[in-house]
């Protein structure tokens, strides 16, 4: 029987594939064969540069210890349940899944940590689930109303996918901002009323946009700090800007004496694992994933695949969306 086999980050900058131990199936655990992952360049180029907080726990079950290098990380694998325990009764063999695993070929892991997914659904729409999760997430915590104005910056996958649940608000415009074409052009399919670049500006272009008002909510999803002042230049009196970056270890200044004080503006983080006290009790995990599971189906995430690489190709996976992040929307690992 072949063992597992996973990817590891041993040093900033490093990839490497490494053997795991087989493990028994207990009465309530199931045994998932990965068919896809998605890797992410947002908290997993993070941790591939080194510069995750060493003292913060994952907030994966399935990611043991810190963010301490060597780890064993990601969140976004799609397979088909190969083995149930005997006490297992909602699973099947053969039932599609997706898991917040970290990328390896096979796995065990309690029968209630897998997502069900549709059997029919391409493997390749399942891994956008935890992003979609986090998507979702950031559009409950910007509250946007029917009609109003909201800026976007940053077009990676959460972006844009930020951006199509945008859309399913009512929300005009909808205004993006990114540094690379490809995912300037792929905001518009996406959605966007106009994808504009970073710079100068900016801020001039999104008040002829907003009558000259700003916008209604901002929502900084480019991984960058220095975006973050972009999205309070641009915000409306009373504004809310929503902060859905992990900034990791670096230092993120922003000037707050000027417009965020003078316009009373709110600035709110976003964070996946937990959902916005306002909203409980109608809104909970089950309700969020059930929506998750109808958006897999019904918006265009096939547009959003760029690159394809087999496990064995991990570590150029993970070079290309370092060194050529404009040729990167989505990059999947297949393991069949």
């Amino acid at each position: 029987m072949r063992m597992p086999e996973s990817v590891w980050f041993p040093a900033a900058g490093t990839v490497e594939l490494r053997t795991e131990p087989s493990q028994p199936v207990g009465p309530n655990d199931v045994r998932v064969a990965a068919h896809v992952s998605g890797v992410s360049a947002g908290s997993e180029l993070l941790v591939y540069h080194g510069e995750a907080p060493d003292d913060l726990p994952p907030d994966l079950p399935t990611v043991d210890g810190d963010f301490q290098l060597p780890i064993k990380f990601g969140y976004a694998s799609v397979g088909k349940v190969v083995e149930t325990g005997n006490d297992v009764q909602l699973l099947a063999p053969d039932d599609l899944v997706f898991v917040h695993h970290p990328h390896q070929t096979e796995y065990v892991v309690p029968a209630d940590f897998p997502i069900t997914l549709p059997k029919d659904l391409p493997p390749e729409r399942g891994i956008f689930t935890a992003n979609l999760e986090t998507a979702v997430t950031v559009v409950l915590d910007a509250h946007p109303r029917f009609g109003d104005s909201v800026l976007v910056v940053g077009q990676g996958i959460v972006g844009l996918l930020v951006t199509m649940v945008l859309g399913e608000t009512g929300a005009r415009p909808v205004i993006t901002v990114d540094l690379h074409e490809r995912r300037r052009e792929a905001s518009i399919r996406a959605g966007a009323h106009e994808a504009l670049l970073p710079g100068e500006g900016l801020t001039a272009r999104v008040l002829e946009m907003t009558g000259g008002r700003g916008v209604d909510v901002a929502i900084e999803a480019s991984g960058s700090p220095a975006a973050l002042q972009s999205c309070i230049d641009a915000a409306a009196f009373g504004a809310t800007v929503v902060v859905a970056s992990w900034y990791g270890t670096r230092a993120v200044p922003v000037g707050l004496g000027g417009a965020f004080h003078r316009r009373r503006l709110r600035m709110v983080s976003s964070q996946v694992s937990t959902l916005d006290p306002a909203i409980f009790p109608r809104w909970d995990r089950d309700r969020r994933t059930g929506l998750v599971k109808d958006l897999l189906t019904e918006l265009p995430l096939q547009d959003l695949i760029s690159h394809r690489f087999p496990l064995t190709a991990a570590a150029s996976a993970y070079e290309l969306l370092d060194k050529k992040p404009e040729e990167c929307l989505q990059v999947v690992l297949d393991y069949v």
